[in-house]
């Protein structure tokens, strides 16, 4: 099912509420993780090949930790970034990337899934446009790639503090005049999110392109069963030949109704 979402430029951050409960929510969603042990048995599982997961704003590989654990227990090669603490597009993280995307592309001889949280998303996106050829697919987690204003997120005031290391600026709105992604894209996103707007989240639907709406705070993102399971069948998908994500029927209430903007 898919509904019609208020424009993207009109969209604020979430509620006080929601973002004063984000730590208890995730730990509710890891939990819930836990609980859902039997179901890991029943992932979908496909062809092995490498994949690079970027961390959000104001973290590192260690917040990816549970997330890569579970993508190798399933037969993927899943590596960190390796780049420390995500603190913006500094030079280091900039020139980083690409370079750790050419080594696992090397190494392994085909092309990697990039799988980016939050800010990791936007970056992962940038650098499938730019080597479209080493990328096999994208998805983001609560990755505000269409910001439109600073104040449609909470983590604004902290990232200004940065921008004096950083190596370019962000400019808003981001993505507004862009085309789609060169590659196979997925967007999980979820209305509860209780760090940025939503609706910042939501890519505009194509051949190639898609949202999954989830269930989960946006720390929460990285071990919510809901976004696993949907990470495990966009990774089981054959190459070259994606197709749309569909919820199996006993799991669809772990999803939300998917929004266009």
């Amino acid at each position: 099912m898919t509904i019609a979402a208020e424009p993207v430029s009109s969209a604020r951050k979430p509620p006080v509420w929601l973002y004063s409960t984000e730590l208890a929510r995730s730990s509710v969603d890891f939990w819930a993780l836990a609980a859902s042990y039997p179901m890991l048995a029943t992932l979908p599982r496909g062809q092995r090949h490498p994949v690079l997961v970027l961390p959000g704003f104001m973290t590192n590989d260690r917040w990816t930790v549970t997330l890569r654990g579970l993508l190798r227990t399933l037969g993927y090669q899943a590596h960190g970034w390796r780049l420390g603490r995500n603190v913006g597009p500094t030079a280091q993280v900039l020139d980083g990337l690409s370079a750790r995307l050419d080594e696992l592309h090397g190494r392994y001889g085909q092309p990697v899934t990039l799988i980016g949280w939050s800010l990791g998303g936007v970056f992962a996106r940038q650098l499938a446009r730019s080597h479209p050829e080493q990328v096999r697919q994208v998805i983001t987690l609560g990755s505000p790639f269409r910001l439109a204003r600073h104040d449609q997120s909470w983590a604004a005031p902290i990232y200004s503090r940065f921008e004096h290391r950083h190596a370019e600026r962000l400019q808003l709105p981001l993505e507004s005049d862009a085309a789609p992604l060169p590659v196979p894209s997925t967007s999980i996103y979820s209305r509860i999110d209780g760090i940025v707007a939503w609706q910042t989240c939501v890519d505009r639907p194509g051949e190639q392109a898609e949202n999954i709406a989830v269930w989960s705070s946006h720390f929460g993102f990285g071990h919510h069963p809901a976004v696993i399971w949907a990470i495990a069948d966009r990774l089981a998908q054959p190459a070259g030949r994606w197709a749309p994500f569909q919820a199996p029927a006993l799991l669809r209430a772990a999803f939300a109704a998917t929004d266009t903007t």
